[in-house]
């Protein structure tokens, strides 16, 4: 019986002590955000909640279990101590990947939210979700390692595997070559600024935006809603085009073949006017001009622009298939045509 009570007053107090101290922690941090909404940063850290009670309460637990005196428990210590030691480890480790992501994403809100330059803050939003993938990768190495750490068996062979390491790591670095490349090419765009999340890029035909940056790959959505998912060595050994780069503005073109009596100049009037009605033009340029001649066509090329990739496509469209109509309706004569008719002899065949 007295061990039992001392089982509840061990496993009673733990928890009553975790509860308190989490409850007041978050007052603390409910009160500093009230006062000081501009930064994110205490309402962030509020995430960490459940991995600090989880930390506390094997603490707790690890450091009074002995004291119990409950002989299941004493027959089995060494396996207790063992469970709770890793289970504290992982809570740290949990704890200090929460803890890193609320300082980096709050220092990238702050950031975002004071710069106006849209690729800049692509550029940052870039580098801080590659630094907080590394960051968890070191953090669960590491909480790995002291876990294994933690066995005696572990311990023991850790001489041998220490002389081994170099050979290891040699065949390891040859088996891994191309991993290791990746590895590297995602920090050379991370921190080089060649490409980062949000970008309009095209590769191998297809464009899109980049979608997620890992160290690894790189996922691009293209406007069907595919994801085409590319090692990140693709980008720093290939040329690309990033049509964001340098501002998202963009010239296009749109080609019309028509007939050789088609009115150019009553074209060009038209479209003017489809670009003064068309919401996704931004007024920064526009011109019509005979760019080309076959035996049968001439060819017509628009120029127009737009403030972005999405509202080119759109004015293209829009241009294309309102001046194709107002040709149908208003000049058929104008659209090209397949002659049928026999051919007329020469002078010599008569």
């Amino acid at each position: 019986m007295n061990s039992l009570l001392r089982l509840l007053a061990v496993v009673g107090g733990s928890l009553l002590l975790t509860a308190a101290a989490g409850a007041l922690v978050d007052l603390l941090m409910r009160r500093v955000d009230d006062r000081h909404p501009e930064t994110p940063l205490w309402h962030m850290l509020r995430r960490c909640r459940l991995p600090f009670r989880l930390l506390l309460l094997t603490a707790l637990l690890r450091g009074s279990y002995r004291q119990i005196g409950w002989r299941p428990l004493e027959e089995h210590q060494a396996a207790a101590g063992q469970a709770l030691t890793l289970v504290t480890v992982g809570a740290s480790a949990w704890f200090v990947v929460r803890l890193a992501s609320a300082v980096v994403e709050s220092s990238y809100a702050r950031y975002a939210t004071g710069t106006r330059d849209p690729s800049r803050v692509r550029r940052v939003r870039t580098q801080v979700t590659l630094i907080m993938r590394i960051v968890t990768a070191v953090v669960a190495v590491v909480a790995a390692a002291v876990m294994l750490l933690t066995f005696p068996d572990f311990r023991a062979v850790g001489t041998s595997m220490l002389a081994s390491a170099g050979i290891i790591g040699i065949v390891a670095g040859v088996a891994a070559q191309s991993t290791l490349g990746n590895l590297f090419a995602g920090f050379q765009i991370a921190f080089g600024d060649m490409v980062r999340i949000g970008d309009t890029v095209v590769v191998d035909g297809e464009w899109g935006v980049v979608e997620e940056v890992t160290l690894t790959f790189l996922a691009v959505r293209t406007w069907d809603e595919r994801r085409i998912t590319m090692p990140v060595s693709y980008f720093t050994g290939k040329p690309f085009e990033n049509w964001s780069r340098g501002g998202i503005q963009m010239t296009g073109t749109v080609f019309l073949h028509c007939d050789h009596r088609a009115p150019v100049p009553l074209i060009r009037e038209q479209l003017k006017q489809v670009l003064d009605g068309c919401e996704a033009w931004d007024g920064r340029g526009w011109s019509l001009a005979v760019t080309d001649t076959t035996p049968h066509t001439v060819v017509l090329r628009a120029v127009v622009t737009a403030k972005d990739p999405d509202d080119l496509w759109t004015v293209r469209c829009d241009v294309r298939e309102r001046l194709v109509g107002w040709l149908a309706e208003k000049h058929p004569y104008a659209l090209p045509r397949v002659a049928t008719s026999p051919a007329v002899a020469g002078p010599q065949e008569a």
